[in-house]
């Protein structure tokens, strides 16, 4: 299976037993793509983890 970068428009192959959740990584551009969906496949950027710091 292969989805299409949002960001850069590149083909970007999922591995054999993909889920949704699963985190890839762009070839072309680098980008941390999350897959939402494997039906129809769907992925979007992945969001920014950030630092709560403490609160």
């Amino acid at each position: 299976m292969t989805a299409k970068c949002v960001v850069c428009e590149a083909d970007v192959a999922l591995p054999e037993n993909c889920c949704e959740g699963e985190l890839i990584v762009c070839p072309d551009c680098g980008t941390e793509l999350e897959v939402v969906s494997l039906d129809p496949l769907t992925v979007e950027e992945a969001p920014q983890v950030q630092e709560d710091w403490g609160e």
